[in-house]
């Protein structure tokens, strides 16, 4: 079943000393294109989690993001550093002392240098750091979930447009002979009138050779042959398993390559209108392919 690469995926995740909600958003993109979003010291993770993603996902525009909270004061790991800070408070004092000035110290103002804050952590807590990379894994499942239900409504679209383009072909199949055999009478009877108007001898050889390659520029047998082909395998491409985006746009190309030649062929009012038409439907299947995996 082919995926689409829009989705949406979330999960959340509450525990006594932690919090954290996943997000993933997705659209279409050539190539598996990731874009973190994740709190400062979570930073260093984002190319082992990228491991995790890839065996969801293959191509798109994914944009992870994680909203966590730390309930636990031990788990986030900050620390005042008392000795300077006492050190910075005594200094002070005796400096205010030495000018006979009165000092009360402005706590505020002093917890508020970054100098005298440690982070402690290098690393996150291993127990939450496990919470988080389940509740990435149960974002991905959703994710995916929701891209398997968008595939679903591409996959009934694109096989309801291409039993249209069947029909098409059907259609030109039945109107080819008609076409061939219009084109020889046409040109019998003009090369007749040719040699009446220059009192030429009719030489029926010559004549059949004539009508013989007409009929090679115009059969195009083998393009509505091979246009069954394509389409044939399209639908199982789409009713398989694994990634169908790109070989679904390179049997869209051949398709469109075959069809453009037998409109120039088959030099035929009804045919070209025929021809049009399977072409406007085709670029619609193109458009919605762009969207599949």
């Amino acid at each position: 079943m082919p995926l689409s690469m829009t989705g949406f995926g979330r999960a959340e995740t509450n525990e006594d000393k932690w919090s954290h909600v996943w997000e993933i958003r997705s659209v279409n993109s050539r190539f598996l294109d990731l874009k973190w979003r994740l709190p400062a010291s979570l930073r260093g993770f984002e190319s082992r989690w990228e491991k995790i993603v890839r065996k969801y996902g293959s191509r798109g525009r994914v944009d992870l993001s994680l909203n966590l909270e730390v309930y636990s004061a031990e788990l986030l790991g900050v620390s005042l550093n008392r000795l300077q800070a006492e050190a910075m408070v005594n200094q002070v004092k005796a400096l205010a002392d030495d000018q006979g000035m009165d000092f009360t110290p402005d706590y505020n103002r002093l917890f508020g240098l970054s100098a005298l804050w440690r982070d402690a952590s290098s690393e996150p807590d291993p127990e939450m750091a496990a919470s988080i990379v389940a509740g990435l894994e149960n974002a991905l499942a959703n994710w995916v979930e929701s891209r398997k239900q968008e595939g679903e409504d591409l996959k009934r679209d694109l096989e309801s447009r291409f039993e249209t383009l069947k029909g098409y072909v059907k259609v030109i199949n039945e109107r080819v002979p008609a076409i061939l055999e219009e084109k020889r009478t046409a040109l019998v009877e003009r090369i007749q009138t040719m040699l009446e108007n220059a009192n030429a001898d009719f030489s029926e050889e010559r004549m059949l050779q004539e009508v013989a390659i007409l009929t090679d520029k115009l059969d195009v047998s083998e393009e509505l042959t091979r246009l069954d082909a394509h389409i044939e395998r399209i639908f199982e491409v789409l009713r398989g398993n694994g990634d169908a985006g790109k070989r679904l746009d390179f049997l869209l190309q051949e398709t469109f390559r075959e069809i453009n030649t037998c409109g120039n062929k088959c030099q035929d009012v009804e045919v070209s209108k025929m021809v049009v038409e399977f072409k406007a439907e085709l670029e619609k299947c193109r458009e919605q392919v762009q969207n599949i995996e």
